[in-house]
Parts: structure tokens; C-alpha cells; sequence
């Protein structure tokens, strides 16, 4: 599972990642940006593929299964 961080303040948000990860960028952020306030905000979880995507390797193959496929009917 991933989660990603939205800022309470702004709309700063962390890219996907691990809890951890997620808490310590939020808490950098309001470091930065924020002095004084407490971290606050929302948190998303995504219980989908963490990547968010086929990837490129999967889009290849599609890619090229579809030109076999094309190149086959044309025969």
C-alpha cells in the first residue's frame, strides 16, 4: 500500500510512497514553510498497484502485441 501526504495549509501533497516516508516529507514541509504549526492535513491511501501504472515494460508489450496483431490482419 502507498500513501500520500496532503499539506492542511496549502496544497502542497508528498508523491506515493511509505507511511514513513509520507509523515517525514509532511513534516519537512511544514518545517519549511510552516514554523509553528503542527502538521496537519490528510492522508491517502492507495490500495491499488503502488506504482499507479502498467509501467513501461507493460506498455511495450501491448504496444507490440498490437503491431503483431495489425500486421497479421493485413495478410
Amino acid at each position: 500500500m502507498a500513501y500520500r501526504y496532503r499539506c492542511g495549509e496549502c496544497s502542497f501533497k508528498t508523491s506515493w510512497g511509505t507511511e514513513s516516508q509520507g509523515e517525514q516529507a509532511q513534516t519537512t514541509h511544514y518545517t519549511d514553510r510552516h514554523p509553528g504549526l503542527c502538521p496537519g492535513g490528510t492522508v491517502e491511501a492507495n490500495t491499488k498497484n503502488p506504482e499507479g501504472s502498467i509501467g513501461c515494460l507493460g506498455a511495450l508489450a501491448v504496444l507490440f502485441l498490437l503491431f503483431v496483431l495489425a500486421a497479421s490482419c493485413n495478410r
